[in-house]
């Protein structure tokens, strides 16, 4: 039986998402309550590798098992959001995790069902806070400059005209094509935070963050609009700005066709 985990994570702990070597991940994480829990080694698939630092909000995992957890039924209206209270597997998971993951839901899926493969949109929040605040200093980029509102929104509506985003991806990656679909792309004010919003179908490594960075110093009026799109064009990544921490970053979210958890 195929199964889908949803989990949310404060990433500052953890070497990213993916597992690595000789590094504290997510995935090392979860793979070790779920060996615990269900007796039986568990290799986890990932819907979208955050970097160091990155926290998310929710992300997903697959994997297969061939215990068959026992999981209540959806309700009439076909949705899967389980009561983590209600359910002895996800309070028993929940209990093995860090403090800092947790598992919000498990559905069982046909064996066909991809998390990453699957999945239609992913969108990404990063925070920035202009005012000291010590409440967000681990969870917001500290940034108190004043910044031209227009200008930026200028620059996040001209991403949407573009698919090659290769100037805005890490030099160390094995990626066979740099192009995404970006269907969001917006600046706007959240709890007194000043924050980017991005959805596309998928995202190279770095991607966001240099996004945020290089429009930030458009905002500042250091960059133009036009030197914003010859960046863009260049594909070059050299020509772009990687310079803001890992900790003001979150993926809100992993979107999949509709009806998908319903077969």
């Amino acid at each position: 039986m195929r199964y889908f985990i949803e989990v949310a994570y404060r990433g500052t702990n953890y070497s990213g998402f993916q597992i690595q070597k000789n590094a504290n991940t997510v995935q090392a994480e979860m793979e070790k309550a779920l060996f615990v829990l269900l007796k039986q080694k568990i290799s986890l698939t990932g819907s979208s590798r955050t970097d160091s630092g990155v926290h998310a909000l929710q992300n997903f995992f697959h994997f297969d098992s061939v215990t068959n957890i026992e999981l209540h039924a959806a309700n009439n209206s076909g949705d899967f959001r389980i009561d983590n209270n209600a359910n002895k597997f996800l309070y028993n998971l929940n209990s093995i995790l860090p403090e800092d993951i947790v598992c919000k839901n498990i559905i069982p899926l046909a064996q066909e069902c991809h998390c990453r493969f699957d999945a239609v949109m992913r969108k990404y929040k990063y925070f920035i806070y202009r005012t000291k605040d010590p409440f967000l200093k681990d969870r917001a980029y500290y940034f108190p400059y004043k910044m031209d509102m227009e200008k930026l929104g200028e620059a996040a509506t001209l991403i949407k005209g573009y698919t090659d985003f290769t100037s805005f991806s890490k030099k160390n990656t094995q990626v066979k094509t740099f192009e995404c679909t970006i269907f969001e792309s917006d600046w706007l004010f959240e709890n007194n935070t000043l924050v980017y919003q991005v959805g596309a179908n998928r995202f190279l490594r770095g991607m966001v963050r240099a996004l945020t960075a290089t429009m930030l110093k458009v905002g500042r009026s250091n960059l133009s609009i036009n030197e914003f799109r010859n960046i863009i064009e260049a594909r070059n990544f050299n020509k772009a700005f990687f310079a803001v921490p890992a900790h003001g970053l979150f993926l809100e979210s992993v979107k999949y066709p509709v009806g998908y958890f319903e077969q």
